[in-house]
């Protein structure tokens, strides 16, 4: 059925055989593939008449995102054999970029949803797991909160991953969901979410500790597609623009202008000045999502709670999101749960930045930013 239909659009997208329950130490989910001609495997293959004739539609519509991906701009990408596709003014790696293109043809925003938009790196993770507390809050109390024995991707799918090659996980199936996820630029999303006038909370990050924290995460990728490259070619793409979903500081301003333009929708956030003093934020966002905290919440601790729930310290701590776990929802994981929780600490980055680094950085920062109101805006 679907499932097999999307898995063949992963397979193929990322050269990776895919099996329920099984993890091949040797896959890439998320870089491109050298080659793209094999045949899927027996595993999942449709075999019943319906799912065939759902299975040509989609070889089709598979054959159309290679067509185009192949005449789009390549790029030296950070792993020796992962390049980097140019799409739009942003550079995305295959398997993504074929999300991408799926999730603008076939998502359907509704009024009710809201997006955690975020780049990679950037504080998603943090913002996943307050947002699903404050929307479920009314659901679960502290000590049932699925935060406690999931890891909070799993709760907040990303519309170019689990939507498009994992259709199966159980929150995509509830249709009571409302939280989504995306690492992609404003100008890249579904049509359907700007029509909705459903709501995007985006939340940004000092791009010194988001180059870092990028860069140590991809430390603990088990693809294969090749090494690592340095840090400190690392850090001149990243400051070139070529980053997943950059460049990053563009990435940034596609959401500062979306914003700008209809702050009712978009709520504009920066990780530092969340982190330092959470609670007003937490207010803020709760109210923006249309679940303000009531008198008699504030009066029981709740807000404190969720802010407990949800920090660095007790997430990391929880057995979910230690160690090799992985989650066990999807037939490929990319990463261990333990590797969205490394640090999380704000100037993390004057362990590996030279001081010229820094001010490049920064410097490219300034002039980006200059004039635009963004850097007051995140005081």
């Amino acid at each position: 059925m679907k499932t097999n239909l999307i898995h063949h659009i992963f397979y193929m997208a990322s050269e990776q055989q895919i099996s329920h329950g099984t993890q091949y130490e040797s896959s890439n989910p998320l870089s491109p593939s050298p080659t793209e001609s094999e045949t899927l495997t027996d595993k999942a293959v449709p075999n019943d008449e319906e799912s065939m004739t759902e299975s040509a539609e989609f070889n089709k519509k598979l054959e159309w995102y290679r067509d185009v991906i192949a005449t789009f701009p390549h790029a030296k990408g950070w792993f020796a054999n992962a390049p980097l596709i140019g799409y739009s003014g942003h550079w995305l790696i295959k398997p993504l970029l074929v999300g991408c293109l799926y999730a603008q043809e076939f998502f359907k925003a509704r009024p009710v949803d809201i997006f955690v938009c975020s780049s990679p790196k950037a504080g998603t993770t943090l913002l996943k797991s307050l947002t699903f507390a404050i929307a479920n809050r009314s659901r679960f109390d502290y000590s049932s909160n699925p935060l406690l024995k999931r890891n909070p991707h799993e709760l907040v799918p990303f519309i170019e991953m689990e939507f498009a090659f994992f259709p199966q996980v159980d929150v995509l199936k509830n249709k009571g969901n409302t939280l989504f996820s995306t690492h992609m630029p404003h100008g890249l999303l579904p049509e359907s979410i700007s029509k909705s006038g459903c709501k995007m909370v985006y939340i940004w990050r000092d791009p010194k500790d988001t180059f870092i924290s990028m860069w140590t995460f991809f430390q603990k990728q088990n693809f294969g597609h090749g090494p690592l490259n340095s840090l400190e070619e690392c850090f001149d793409m990243f400051c070139r623009g070529f980053s997943g979903c950059g460049p990053y500081l563009d990435h940034v301003m596609s959401y500062w202008k979306a914003y700008e333009e209809n702050p009712n929708q978009v709520l504009f956030l920066k990780y530092e000045t969340m982190t330092a003093d959470p609670f007003p934020y937490m207010r803020r966002l709760a109210e923006f999502m249309g679940n303000e905290f009531t008198a008699e919440e504030e009066n029981e601790g709740v807000v404190e709670k969720i802010v407990n729930l949800c920090s660095f310290e007790t997430l990391k701590n929880l057995e979910a999101n230690k160690g090799e776990r992985h989650r066990e929802d999807v037939p490929i994981s990319a990463y261990p749960n333990s590797a969205y929780f490394r640090k999380g600490k704000v100037g993390d980055w004057q362990n590996y930045l030279t001081p010229e680094m820094a001010a490049r950085i920064d410097g490219l920062m300034e002039e980006k930013f200059k004039g635009t109101g963004l850097l007051e805006h995140c005081i």
